[in-house]
């Protein structure tokens, strides 16, 4: 999709004189010998690489009762340097592939080996902390090896790790174990940083959102919707600053960070449009609301096509809502769509102004 997009803008551009038909030819095949983004291969060897560690847990989960203890232990444990060595060799070979698919293994093996030793020599502790340390092991094989691989296995883990919270505690909030989520969360995106792994980030971004979710059934109240509301539009408006150490941070974390501080902002809209269903705290909301789908748009709207299609989606539904709850009275629909229009016009006005303005100082 992005080649056949390019190669459009070059022939655009050679057209215009703005560059050379041999420059145009050099743009594109320097990005044709780029490594694919996508590989079926590398998928392939992945999924056979998480086949191959069920099969590992389901063996452990056996428990090998016909088996020494000491062979147990040390079978898993020779499993374990057995991948791990043969992955160094991998990646000192170029073959990353089949590097990243040894380390997937290795990572889960990890845990069986945890819940081996554990059944066997009835160790006291419980799934959380087995959790909390198969994780730990994943990070530390992610950080010596620089694996996104791994990075994508320790963030499927701080999902399962949450999950186990829940489950155990009825989903109530006890002790200090609740805040481990978001910590693995931050955790997971310094390993995206570190190793590269662009799309393992979304785990770390879905997990907060998911324990933010969470928060809100244990807290229910506009309160707490106005604090998503608030502060997911703050975290957006600050990943808009022109600030250069904040604008280069952004750009290298991609298109992430303003789309979910977005959603979080979208999802306190729709929960305070749950608490509150009528009078003119409604009116309010629903303004509120249609500026803030515009000013994402004015913000990201043009670079972050995320951005954009959640902006208008929030923007038609409030107006099919709105309309909905004023269909008795066309007189107060139509009030609110020019009331609607005009702020929309005043944002419009304020954007042009600022874009005037900040062209101006790029120019100077």
């Amino acid at each position: 999709m992005y080649r056949g997009r390019l190669e459009r803008d070059l022939s655009l551009w050679v057209g215009k004189g703005l560059i050379g038909q041999e420059t145009a030819a050099k743009l594109l095949t320097e990005y044709d010998s780029r490594p694919a983004s996508f590989s079926l291969g590398r998928v392939l060897m992945a999924l056979a690489a998480v086949l191959l560690a069920a099969a590992v847990l389901l063996v452990v989960a056996s428990n090998w009762e016909a088996i020494p203890r000491l062979v147990r232990v040390g079978a898993i444990l020779a499993l374990i340097w057995a991948v791990h060595i043969a992955a160094a060799s991998m990646f000192a070979r170029g073959a990353t592939a089949a590097a990243s698919g040894l380390l997937v293994i290795g990572a889960m093996s990890f845990g069986g080996a945890i819940s081996l030793v554990g059944q066997m020599y009835h160790l006291s502790g419980d799934e959380q902390t087995v959790m909390y340390l198969w994780f730990a092991i994943a990070t530390i094989s992610a950080i010596l090896f620089r694996s996104g691989a791994v990075v994508v296995v320790a963030g499927f883990l701080s999902w399962a790790s949450f999950a186990v919270y829940l489950e155990n505690n009825d989903t109530h909030w006890i002790g200090l174990d609740p805040w481990m989520a978001p910590i693995m969360a931050v955790i997971t995106i310094a390993l995206v940083r570190y190793t590269g792994a662009e799309r393992a980030r979304h785990l770390a971004y879905l997990l907060l959102i998911g324990w933010l979710a969470w928060l809100y059934t244990l807290y229910e109240g506009i309160a707490v919707a106005l604090a998503f509301a608030i502060g997911g539009m703050a975290v957006f408006a600050l990943t808009a600053l022109p600030y250069p150490r904040i604008a280069s941070l952004v750009r290298s974390a991609g298109a992430a960070p303003a789309f979910y501080s977005f959603f979080i902002a979208v999802i306190g809209l729709l929960l305070l449009h749950i608490e509150i269903e009528q009078g003119w705290r409604l009116v309010v909301l629903g303004v509120a609301t249609l500026a803030a789908a515009v000013l994402a748009i004015a913000l990201h709207g043009r670079d972050n096509g995320a951005v954009r299609y959640l902006a208008y989606t929030t923007f038609a539904a409030e107006m099919l809502y709105l309309a909905s709850v004023t269909v008795g009275s066309i007189l107060g629909t139509s009030s609110l769509f020019l009331f609607s229009g005009l702020v929309v016009a005043l944002v419009a006005w304020i954007v042009i102004r600022l874009e005037r303005r900040f062209s101006r100082e790029a120019r100077a």
